[in-house]
């Protein structure tokens, strides 16, 4: 049965951008899929995504819920039927909704670990933090909205920055079984994003220098979504090529 197509507002969605060396990020991202480079870097991330008004589309706004949500990703491509494609590869998903956590990978692409979250937010100052319940995962930002787009070395202004980010709209995530990725596309018309300024971050999957050996992957910047109406359309999955990195013979970004 064909997954239903899902809205929601993201009320929230902070992006994390790393740039990585793409032969570590290779080592990462199971086949078809490969890093997508961008000035000779493969680019990674966190996203920390708040979700309000989730439910089915054919229902009303107030029936949706609301949670807080974080996948690790990969900017990827691959080849389809119509040539190159551009999309993320995300390793883990994240959340602090039981339902997600639940009928993830079930009823709607993309499985999550269950976690706890802790959010704080001003005018001006965000904080986002959460700990996986199993206590493999975790990850602590802070951040100050910024007037202008500056620092990366990944992206000449938030224009080129935003563009990018808006063509990687789907996504395929890691299965426990190994044997394929699940495909989810975010699609909306109010596409938009705002700089931010990053004060801190921790995290035990870019901070692990088993998988990121030093200076294999540096924060570059972080961009900002607000109270944008979406939509989540599941795609058909991709076949895992056997011996990738989802079954085991690779380093990979998902903790278990």
């Amino acid at each position: 049965m064909r997954p239903p197509q899902m809205s929601s507002v993201v009320e929230r969605r902070l992006l994390v951008n790393y740039r990585v060396a793409p032969e570590v990020a290779a080592s990462l991202v199971p086949p078809p899929l490969r890093p997508q480079l961008v000035g000779g870097f493969a680019v990674a991330g966190i996203c920390l995504i708040r979700l309000g008004q989730f439910r089915p589309s054919r229902l009303p706004g107030w029936a949706g819920l609301r949670s807080e949500n974080a996948a690790h990703r990969i900017a990827v491509e691959w080849d389809g039927p119509q040539g190159r494609s551009t999309g993320v590869y995300i390793a883990r998903r994240d959340s602090g909704s039981m339902i997600n956590v639940l009928a993830g990978g079930r009823l709607f692409p993309g499985e999550h670990s269950s976690a706890r979250f802790d959010v704080r937010e001003t005018a001006k100052d965000l904080h986002v933090a959460f700990a996986s319940r199993d206590e493999t995962m975790s990850v602590s930002v802070d951040l100050r909205i910024a007037e202008r787009f500056q620092g990366s070395e990944l992206f000449a202004d938030l224009a080129q920055a935003s563009e990018f980010f808006r063509r990687g709209s789907a996504g395929f995530s890691a299965t426990r079984d190994g044997r394929y990725l699940d495909g989810l596309e975010l699609r909306t018309d109010s596409w938009c994003v705002e700089p931010v300024e990053v004060r801190s971050v921790r995290s035990t999957v870019f901070d692990d220098r088993d998988r990121f050996p030093p200076g294999s992957a540096v924060l570059d910047c972080a961009l900002l979504m607000r109270d944008v109406p979406v939509t989540w359309r599941a795609l058909p999955p991709l076949r895992v090529v056997a011996g990738s990195a989802t079954a085991g013979t690779k380093r990979t970004l998902r903790t278990t």
